[in-house]
């Protein structure tokens, strides 16, 4: 029996523990989560100014579009609920003339 125990002095037993296979885990998300955060931080910069180089092809070129609409005469639409149809709609102009149902 004194050999048994000095065996196990000298090699004590391995046994799989949750705890070390836990550790190992989060030690390997640590290393894999920093490693795409510096990545991230490196590949940004340069996506943008290759896309920014793009957009400089087009120099010169408003790609805004605007548009204007001409000045017309006011009016004002009315509806009721006292006239015979609810789709009925009276136009008044701005020098007072009325169409429409009014």
């Amino acid at each position: 029996m004194s050999l048994d125990k000095d065996w196990d002095s000298i090699r004590p037993e391995r046994g799989f523990r949750a705890a070390d296979a836990g550790m190992g885990i989060l030690r390997i998300t640590l290393l894999f989560g920093s490693a795409a955060v510096a990545l991230a931080l490196i590949a940004a910069p340069l996506l943008d100014s290759q896309t920014r180089s793009a957009r400089d092809g087009f120099a010169g070129v408003d790609t805004m579009s605007t548009g204007t609409i001409g000045h017309r005469d006011t009016y004002t639409l009315r509806r009721s609920v006292l006239q015979p149809l609810p789709s009925s709609v009276c136009v008044i102009r701005s020098d007072g003339s009325r169409s429409g149902e009014c």
